[in-house]
């Protein structure tokens, strides 16, 4: 259990971001504590969607069912619809499946899942506190830092009654947002495009409004005028609830009504909850951290949300550096290992961020409504057609988001293979050293991604198992945590594509042969750092 005065790791900010970390290092029984200058409390959802990847990893927690259940009926469709209001002319349509019509043929075990931040927030932060090892702790900001060769010296505020006090730890994670403490204590500068739109989130409740159109339920409601593509409805709960964002309006006056009634295509009654004007920005953050300090999420990159990047990123950084952290504090990581943090995840948020300004661009940029000739209707997310191309690239889908590789990763042994081809329109799962371990069925319930989470994993395929005594003797040696897995299933076998198979902690693929290592001391010194 952690103290007032000292702890494992300190993070700051307690967004999805912090709270995922906290979770994932505290199953792996790491002492943290999270601060957050704010009560916790969460008005305004300023996220709607959890990504198929940050499924995988709340299934990891034990949390998925309740986020899958939190709010969205199993029987609405997720489509996106393009349409001149929700009154006026549709124009196109991604027709996706409901939950309760899912494929699970699919390339994960989790769908995305419909859970804006108001639902969110409040499951990730009951995980977080039934872990005795985590501790949270609101209304406390962070002011300033320090550190040396032995930890970090962190000073906090009260922001309630302004008393003092300070906070030892062996490190710390800045997950406090675009203007937090941490990024800029140690002087880390962006680059990147800067702020590009200024954007506007009306959120309102209104029964009435699913009431007056026949267009069906949809995760998104695009809308497009004679001015072209204005802006994008999401209803939050699948009933009442609903939040309208304006692409673009720098005015200094906003009229609510007037948004309101060019999205229905009539007035209508509602109720205004929160009116917030917003910048729309593209910085990715030069360096990831420096010593014993880090940074993640928003803190390290800030990406507009066409496609649900954002936070979809920085999960995914969260559970790359918990395994690094838990790895050290335990006494196995080697002095490479939190720095392929950096490596790793940098350029992986350089590119998300890059194609949700792309995405972002290519809607705004749609032709208006009167240029019919623009669009065609689009049957499902695999449209072959040009023109139904053009219009694919506008979902970010997650295929997208769920493909992607740690190139040249420091901790990864690559095998020579080149790499999948990367696009919105094409899936091909791999195996390959660096990449996300792909999903498969091992029975009716368990997903071959179940396995992996506490520590490293070496799955044998086919019906005779290569030997695998020198990779576990050369990690007992060094203290890696390291289990076996058979699989005889021909299936998996011919996705995975070796015969030998080394998954890290956070599910990325770390080795892979059909033989035995011939130095098998070599292969565990690379994966944990040396």
């Amino acid at each position: 259990m952690n103290n007032h005065n000292a702890t494992q790791v300190l993070i700051a900010g307690a967004g999805p971001v912090g709270l995922s970390l906290a979770v994932d290092l505290g199953l792996r029984g790491v002492d943290c504590v999270v601060v957050e200058k704010r009560d916790g409390h969460v008005a305004v959802p300023k996220m709607s969607q959890v990504s198929a990847r940050n499924m995988e990893f709340c299934r990891r927690w034990g949390i998925a069912d309740q986020v899958r259940n939190a709010v969205w009926s199993t029987t609405h469709p997720l489509d996106f619809v393009y349409v001149t209001n929700l009154r006026g002319r549709e124009l196109s349509r991604f027709k996706i499946p409901s939950y309760a019509e899912g494929d699970r043929n699919r390339f994960t075990a989790e769908a995305t899942s419909h859970c804006p931040q108001t639902y969110f927030d409040p499951i990730i932060v009951a995980r977080a506190k039934s872990l005795p090892s985590v501790a949270l702790r609101y209304n406390t900001g962070l002011e300033r830092f320090t550190q040396d060769d032995a930890g970090v010296q962190a000073r906090l505020s009260d922001t309630l009654t302004g008393e003092k006090n300070t906070i030892t730890a062996k490190y710390l994670v800045g997950c406090d947002g675009p203007g937090g403490v941490v990024r800029e204590g140690l002087g880390i500068e962006l680059d990147g495009l800067g702020t590009f739109a200024n954007s506007i989130n009306i959120f309102f409740k209104s029964p009435e409004l699913a009431t007056m159109h026949d267009i069906g339920w949809a995760r998104f409601y695009r809308l497009i005028d004679e001015t072209g593509c204005w802006g994008e409805l999401i209803p939050i709960d699948g009933d009442a609830l609903w939040r309208l964002t304006v692409f673009h309006d720098d005015s200094p006056d906003i009229d609510v009504d007037a948004y309101l009634s060019r999205a229905a295509g009539t007035e209508f009654p509602y109720e205004p909850i929160s009116v917030l004007p917003w910048q729309r920005s593209d910085f990715v953050a030069r360096h990831y951290g420096e010593g014993r300090v880090f940074i993640a999420g928003d803190a390290a990159h800030q990406c507009s949300p066409t496609g649900g990047m954002g936070m979809h990123t920085g999960i995914g950084e969260a559970v790359n550096l918990s395994w690094k952290l838990a790895a050290m504090l335990n006494g196995w990581g080697g002095p490479k290992l939190l720095s392929s943090y950096e490596t790793e995840c940098l350029p992986i948020a350089t590119r998300n961020v890059g194609v949700s300004t792309d995405a972002y661009r290519a809607i705004t940029g749609l032709p208006s409504s009167t240029d019919i000739t623009g669009f065609l209707p689009v049957d499902n997310l695999n449209a072959t057609t040009v023109e139904n191309h053009r219009l694919q690239r506008l979902t970010v889908n997650e295929f997208t988001k769920t493909q992607y590789c740690y190139e040249n990763s420091p901790v990864c042994v690559p095998d020579g293979t080149k790499p999948p081809p990367d696009g919105p329109l094409s899936f091909t799962p791999s195996a390959r050293p660096g990449t996300r371990a792909p999903h498969g069925w091992l029975s009716d319930e368990q997903s071959i991604l179940d396995l992996f989470g506490d520590g490293f994993i070496l799955l044998r395929f086919g019906p005779s198992p290569a030997d695998a005594d020198g990779l576990l003797d050369s990690a007992a040696a060094r203290g890696v945590p390291l289990q076996i897995h058979d699989i005889d299933n021909d299936a998996l076998a011919e996705i995975y594509q070796s015969q030998l198979v080394l998954v890290r902690p956070d599910g990325h693929v770390a080795w892979r042969e059909n033989d035995p290592p011939a130095d098998p001391a070599m292969i565990i010194a690379r994966i944990r750092g040396v």
